[in-house]
């Protein structure tokens, strides 16, 4: 569809670029021409009400064994549709608003075979989703609010936390280096190892990523060390709402568990100076790490995974996958 001869996708760049802090920092269009293997793998569905944009969902398409498939593109945590609300739209209103254009926006979609979408926390309309012949699975990050001052944000810490942070801040230094990444892959590939779970990407891919990050202002590596060496390294991403943590590694020569602690601590601290809102951990499943991040006094958020299986092929190869 063309309007005013400009595509859809034409005109989602326009908004991306002339109104940056209206989106996640996932959906951004440098973000996903960094981490689509070809600019022309995404594309967005958009409706709009006259001339106002009220919704857009962008989305990765991909082929395998002539099997469609709709999937979050490699090093994209969260994607799916985002409603624009009128500034004078009331409370009550804002519920059946949301869900007429999201449903206009699924129908926007591409009729892929094979879903697999994590959708950006927040998006509750899963009775619209279930209609749409969607299955629904859930999952749960951990986000820290930002609203209170720094140091009743860290009294929301649990006292261990706490503890350890302060010791690390007499025997660690941290650093902005960008140039750590490398060190960070090496890091995350030592862990995966030891797991025997293939790295799902390559160093290139983290480098594209990295630069668009730098380049827009919405991502950094932060290293903490003790003395030369490196102890841990996060790297942090960024929009107008939300800070991350997303990606991160420890020195697997070290036994130094107190600096991850000291860099997310860092991290929330900047996020925090910069205005955002909340700070994400992405979290896990995993209890061990869950336990970890509810340290930080933050709480449970959940979102959507939409999943479809409708080719028999897919269907096939699941089941004995998963045998």
């Amino acid at each position: 569809m063309e309007y005013f001869n400009v595509t859809e996708k034409e005109l989602y760049i326009t908004i991306c670029r002339k109104n940056p802090e209206a989106l996640p920092v996932f959906a951004q269009c440098w973000w996903l021409d960094a981490v689509c293997v070809d600019k022309a793998d995404w594309n967005v569905a958009l409706t709009m009400k006259g001339d106002v944009v009220t919704g857009v969902w962008p989305y990765m398409l991909s082929e395998r064994l002539s099997i469609s498939m709709m999937r979050n593109p490699r090093l994209t945590s969260y994607i799916g549709p985002h409603v624009f609300f009128p500034p004078d739209i009331k409370d009550s209103r804002r519920d059946s608003y949301e869900y007429d254009v999201m449903e206009q926006l699924l129908d926007a979609l591409p009729d892929a075979d094979v879903w697999r979408l994590s959708l950006t926390p927040g998006i509750k309309q899963a009775g619209l989703f279930r209609r749409a012949g969607l299955k629904i699975e859930v999952q749960q990050t951990f986000l820290c609010s930002l609203e209170e001052d720094e140091e009743q944000i860290f009294h929301h810490f649990k006292e261990p936390l706490r503890r350890n942070i302060r010791a690390a801040e007499k025997d660690l230094t941290i650093t902005e280096e960008p140039a750590a990444l490398e060190m960070l892959y090496e890091f995350q590939k030592a862990t995966l190892n030891e797991k025997r779970v293939a790295q799902p990407y390559t160093e290139a891919h983290v480098e594209t990523l990295l630069t668009a990050c730098i380049a827009n202002n919405s991502g950094t590596i932060w290293v903490a060390r003790q003395g030369r060496q490196i102890e841990a390294i996060i790297w942090n991403v960024w929009d107008a709402e939300k800070s991350y943590y997303f990606m991160g590694g420890k020195n697997p020569a070290t036994d130094n568990y107190k600096a991850m602690s000291a860099l997310l601590w860092h991290c929330i601290r900047q996020a925090k100076a910069r205005g955002n809102k909340y700070f994400d951990f992405e979290g896990s499943m995993d209890g061990g790490v869950e336990r970890f991040f509810r340290g930080f006094g933050a709480k449970r958020e959940l979102y959507l995974v939409l999943k479809r299986d409708g080719h028999w092929f897919w269907k096939l190869w699941r089941a004995v996958s998963l045998r």
